[in-house]
This record gives structure tokens, sequence and C-alpha cells, in this order.
């Protein structure tokens, strides 16, 4: 639903209650998405569609939201570097790379793209859009706490064991990240999110491209989670240059 209620809620990680039930909340949506009733989902208008996995995953973990889009009849694509361990080397030059390898594989499809990320992904979709003004359609973002520190996720141990060293996000980069692309960007948090803050995944400011949509679910379950998937199938239907926020 879109969230009405208060969001200005203090950041805090996530209890270690829920962050103990991730698994089994997630192997639950999995079972949840399989048995779904898909025909009522909006189909699509052909446009491209890439997809950013979460921190410690690759291409099997957003392969549901990948077959989602291509049965609906999007043009959907992975982001192509396999395993997500977390930028390498100067940030900027990470990114930059990142939105050349996304002009690139979308070359051959004239209208804008939509840009979908998971957890970190979604940190990497809103920045590759603020690199591509010209060819983003809009950014969609799944349990991405992009408006918090990684102190207050539980996501930082796997990074520190990915990278030897903790998240290097300064003050000035933290804010940065915090500010919106400047196309449409809708931001989908669950508040029973084990990994990650909800309160990092909302966008305050109240501009009218930007939306935060609340679903029920776990952190690792929400790429297969059948109300993301509504939203999802509800957000890329919205025609480019009508975008409206979700009712």
């Amino acid at each position: 639903m879109q969230a009405t209620l208060s969001l200005n809620s203090p950041v805090s990680s996530p209890s270690l209650m829920l962050l103990g039930f991730e698994p089994l909340r997630a192997a639950l949506e999995f079972v949840g998405m399989k048995t779904m009733d898909r025909k009522a989902l909006p189909c699509g208008d052909g446009h491209a569609v890439v997809i950013f996995p979460g921190l410690a995953s690759d291409h099997q973990a957003i392969a549901p939201l990948k077959t989602l889009c291509q049965d609906l009849g999007y043009a959907a694509f992975d982001w192509g570097r396999g395993w997500n361990s977390g930028p390498q080397g100067n940030l900027n030059h990470w990114l930059d790379g990142l939105a050349d390898d996304v002009e690139g594989m979308t070359r051959s499809h004239d209208a804008p793209i939509s840009l979908v990320g998971w957890s970190l992904g979604g940190i990497y979709a809103r920045e590759v859009a603020k690199r591509l003004p010209a060819r983003a359609r809009q950014v969609i973002t799944i349990g991405t706490p992009f408006a918090g520190s990684p102190d207050h996720t539980h996501a930082k141990w796997v990074y520190r064991l990915l990278n030897g060293q903790k998240p290097p996000v300064t003050k000035a980069l933290a804010r940065r990240l915090a500010a919106p692309p400047g196309v449409p960007t809708t931001s989908i948090f669950s508040r029973s999110d084990g990994i990650v803050p909800w309160q990092a995944c909302v966008q305050q400011g109240g501009r009218q491209h930007v939306e935060n949509i609340e679903v029920k679910g776990s952190h690792c379950g929400l790429g297969w989670n059948s109300e993301v998937f509504r939203v999802v199938a509800d957000r890329l239907r919205q025609p480019h240059g009508g975008w409206q926020p979700m009712a």
C-alpha cells in the first residue's frame, strides 16, 4: 500500500528476532509467489527493464523478477556483472562503468528504460539513473536503504566478510545517495524487514515524482514477494511521460 502513516521514526537496526526468522519467511514468500494468480497483472509495452541484485547475490536471486518482467512482455536484463560483492575501487568510476554497461546492453531499445534494484542493487539503479537521465524512464527500489547508515543494517557484516572492511560511506556520500534521481522513483519497503531498517528505505521530501509503498515481507524474500510483484507490474505499466503515484 502507499505509505501514509508516520514515516519519520528514528532509524534503528531491525530486531534480532526479525533477522532470525528471515530464512523461514523468505521460503514462505517463495511458496506464495509460486501459487499466486498472475493473470490479473497488467501486461507491458515491451520497453527494456534492467534488474540489479542485492549484496552477496547474483542473477539467480533476481531470476524470479526477471521472469516476471519477461512474462509481462518487457525486455528484461540482469545487470550483467554476476556476483554482487559491492562496488570495487573508486566508487564514481565504478558507477560510471556500470552506467556504460547498462547503456550498452539496452542500446537496441529506443524507448527509455526502467531500472529495478533489490537492496544494494537499488542504490545502483538510482545512481545509474542519475548518470543516464535521457535513458532512464523510472526507478523501482526494493528494500533499498538509501537514506540510512550502513551501521544500522545487518548487511554490514556480509559486506565486511566479502571486502575486509565496512562500507566506506562518508556523510557527503550518504547525502548524495539519499537524493532521488530526477525520474519517477518508487521505493518498496517492509516494516518487518529483518536486514535493513525500513526507515532508511523511505524517501522524504514530498517530491511529486517520488513515492514510498509498503508491503509485508522479509528482506530476503522481497525479490519474489507476491505483493512486490503486483507493485512492480503496476509501476512498469505507467506510460512514459504520464507516470502517476500508485493509488
